[in-house]
């Protein structure tokens, strides 16, 4: 079962998405919290596998949340809510650690498979949000030094497949592009992770763009 957590200032979407999350074979809401700092306190007593957080909130934002969350042991997966496909807290959150953003016009049935895949270690991003994204890098200008010497700690073929992941492919399409077994791509996958000391596929997407790896329009 997939442990969820639930942190939106907005009793009535709380209650809709727990209604349908709860309804879900192989997901179970653990809590709710109506702002960041009560989403904190719900995650260190429930230690839920995701959370859900809403990007507007009061006493804490969501940001805030993801940030004090992530940096404890044993931290859970953040998916990210927001009514705001150009939402300025998208790179930071994601700089931040959060596993993937959604939209709250997501379908029921979206938002069930964003929690199993974010669960899972995937990285998602909704296509509005990946464009913000995109300008967000763009402005950035020069790759960051110190993230290009810990690049460099990769083999040539581990450096192509995180190229390929921070354009958005699957553990599959990159199998099929690079013509291996989609095992040897988790495993290659992992080791990048591992290398590099990030938590998932979201970070190692930031990560190569903030090191020139992949530059907006690749």
């Amino acid at each position: 079962m997939i442990r969820v957590l639930i942190a939106d200032d907005q009793g009535m979407v709380r209650t809709g998405f727990t209604v349908f999350l709860s309804a879900q074979p192989d997901i179970e809401v653990v809590g709710e919290a109506a702002n960041g700092r009560e989403a904190v306190q719900q995650a260190a007593a429930l230690s839920p596998d995701v959370v859900l957080m809403d990007v507007r909130m009061p006493v804490m934002n969501g940001l805030e949340a993801t940030r004090e969350l992530l940096s404890r042991r044993a931290s859970p997966k953040v998916l990210i809510l927001t009514t705001f496909d150009l939402d300025d807290y998208v790179y930071e959150a994601l700089r931040a650690g959060a596993s993937g953003f959604l939209l709250k016009d997501a379908s029921a049935a979206q938002l069930a498979e964003a929690v199993r895949v974010v669960a899972a270690g995937e990285a998602l991003i909704a296509p509005a949000i990946t464009k913000r994204l995109i300008h967000e890098f763009a402005k950035m200008g020069a790759p960051r030094p110190a993230a290009g010497r810990r690049l460099a700690e990769l083999t040539e073929r581990e450096t192509e497949v995180l190229t390929l992941v921070a354009q958005a492919l699957s553990n599959q399409e990159i199998a099929e592009k690079l013509f291996v077994a989609e095992q040897t791509v988790k495993t290659h996958v992992g080791r990048v992770l591992m290398k590099l000391g990030l938590r998932d596929r979201a970070q190692a997407i930031v990560f190569a763009y903030e090191t020139g790896l992949v530059r907006p329009g690749d």
